[in-house]
């Protein structure tokens, strides 16, 4: 079996904010990255961050405490086009092939992605932000873009985008055993002048940096069922 690391979510550098996490909780707000602009998307398949906004809303009300800037999307991102990958609803994961995905591009059925994100705590906490696990996806089939029909290509942001690259791939996961994590597991510290994996897991009794555990100890993974059927999955894994 292998595996693989990857990184997910606004930040700094891809929309110039963090979503929140609470680290009293570890409950959190997936927010994807912008679309670029030089990105276009298929007609009527393009996803925003209006979708985003009633998350963030629900979140902010169980926190009326906490800052409005913390828990409120920039004016820059007010209707702006996301892209939405990981897709947890489809449970899908896109990547470009290449660099770090050209791993990717080789796995099979049984491999695992994990997905972790750089969250703004939104009460007082040690750190500036919580790097943590916040999805999971157990493989069940890779391919790539030119594979998919048209009729397809709601499931991806990659199969979104009108110009796709030819080395572009899309995995499809296991629903059984796939999906966004119901409360992150933080996994990252500030050490020798940047962030990093920690090297051990901070004890249970520790509030902050958050408490370590494992997934059903933070309420599990919450298990989509795509709109459409596993079956129709494209099975070929593009070497």
């Amino acid at each position: 079996m292998r595996a693989t690391l990857v990184r997910i979510g606004i930040d700094q550098a891809y929309g110039a904010w963090n979503a929140p996490v609470d680290p009293e909780t570890n409950d959190f707000v997936y927010v994807p990255i912008p679309e670029g602009r030089k990105a276009p998307q298929h007609p009527n398949l393009a996803t925003t961050f209006a979708s985003v906004e009633p998350v963030l809303a629900q979140f902010a009300a169980a926190r009326p405490d906490v800052p409005a800037s913390l828990v409120k999307l920039p004016p820059a991102l007010a209707g702006a086009t996301t892209h939405l990958d990981p897709d947890f609803e489809q449970l899908t994961y896109g990547d470009n092939g290449e660099r770090r995905g050209k791993a990717i591009t080789a796995f099979e059925r049984g491999d695992v992605i994990a997905f972790y994100a750089g969250l703004r705590p939104v009460r007082l906490c040690t750190h500036r932000l919580v790097y943590a696990l916040v999805g999971i996806y157990r493989v069940a089939s890779v391919a790539r873009v030119a594979e998919f029909p048209r009729a397809r290509w709601h499931e991806n942001a990659h199969l979104r985008r009108a110009r796709a690259r030819p080395t572009d791939v899309v995995v499809h996961a296991n629903p059984a055993a796939s999906g966004r994590l119901r409360r992150c597991i933080p996994i990252g510290e500030f050490r020798d002048g940047a962030y990093r994996v920690r090297r051990r897991r901070a004890a249970p009794r520790r509030r902050c940096p958050p408490r370590g555990g494992g997934a059903k100890r933070f309420g599990g993974v919450v298990h989509y069922r795509a709109s459409r059927s596993r079956s129709a999955s494209v099975h070929t894994a593009a070497a």
